[in-house]
């Protein structure tokens, strides 16, 4: 169905396109394509646009697209992209605020420049401020909702709700509100407000460099991955386990588990279908069953229909 016939939109500010191919907007570089996408050119901009949606019509927020699996078949419903590159976080009455479409990594350089210290471990994730609300992310010690007062969510209707963090129901890796727990389904993170206590820049810095060295010695970042594709167990690591069990440089069509981080997996020419790289989670997870007893839990989304 061609949307742009059965919809007319007015007074919007942002880009609208429709049938995007969704590989130019995820870390994988794989998957189909949109039939609507948006990107707002700010929270008014995107409430007016979400106000003229269909109540029914499904709705994915996506920031820079890491842990993100779109599907061969594509997304029959709106994209809505947060990511800008201009977009900068700020000081507001003391804290940090970050809108959602803000790249994690810029949250921590921000924070050190201006000698506040706590947020060093969110150069170590690749994705944006809402992803990292939305699934609690975090490396090297530290947790998105660790640092997080608050936070800003918008609804179906367009309207903004400031939400204290005692309205979120928080754990590893998991976060939705406590009333509805349907975060990601009718209210999406649009920004945050972080809560670091006064630090020393110059030793900020030295950790986040730190950080990064880590990063680049144990990860595959030269090619195109999403990041962690699994949770760790407690009490062990998910690398550890697809590794014992021999499953590291396995492939399947373009897709293959790294053979740096065995948590990773890579599309090394950007040739891989989302089909392959779901066959090989599933795969990964299928062996790690049947061979520690242990089921590991996919930390990556995966949307959309198939091919």
């Amino acid at each position: 169905m061609n949307m742009s016939e059965t919809l007319r939109f007015h007074g919007l500010r942002g880009t609208l396109r429709f049938d995007e191919p969704m590989a130019r907007h995820t870390s994988w570089r794989a998957g189909g394509r949109a039939t609507r996408f948006y990107q707002p050119a700010d929270l008014e901009d995107l409430a007016g646009f979400l106000r003229q949606l269909p109540a029914d019509e499904p709705v994915v927020f996506v920031g820079l697209g890491s842990n993100l699996l779109v599907r061969d078949g594509g997304l029959r419903g709106t994209v809505v992209l947060t990511h800008a590159a201009a977009k900068r976080p700020e000081l507001l009455l003391g804290r940090v605020y970050a809108e959602a479409g803000v790249a994690s990594p810029k949250v921590a350089r921000f924070a050190a420049r201006n000698d506040l210290a706590g947020a060093e471990f969110l150069a170590g994730v690749p994705g944006s401020v809402g992803g990292a609300l939305a699934m609690n992310a975090g490396c090297y010690g530290g947790e998105t909702w660790d640092i997080v007062e608050r936070a800003v969510t918008i609804d179906r209707g367009g309207e903004l709700h400031s939400r204290e963090k005692s309205e979120f129901e928080i754990s590893y890796r998991h976060c939705v509100i406590r009333q509805s727990g349907r975060l990601g389904q009718d209210e999406w993170f649009v920004a945050a407000y972080f809560k670091l206590a006064q630090g020393d820049g110059e030793a900020s810095r030295t950790r986040i460099k730190q950080f990064l060295s880590r990063r680049i010695a144990t990860q595959p970042l030269q090619l195109p991955n999403a990041g962690s594709v699994f949770r760790n167990p407690i009490a062990d690591h998910a690398a550890r386990l697809i590794e014992a069990c021999g499953l590291k440089g396995l492939e399947h069509g373009g897709a293959r588990v790294s053979e740096k981080h065995a948590n990773f997996i890579v599309n090394p020419k950007g040739a891989a279908k989302a089909a392959d790289i779901e066959w090989l989670i599933a795969t990964v997870r299928a062996r790690v069953l049947e061979q520690t007893g242990i089921d590991l839990q996919p930390e990556v989304r995966i949307v959309g229909e198939a091919a």
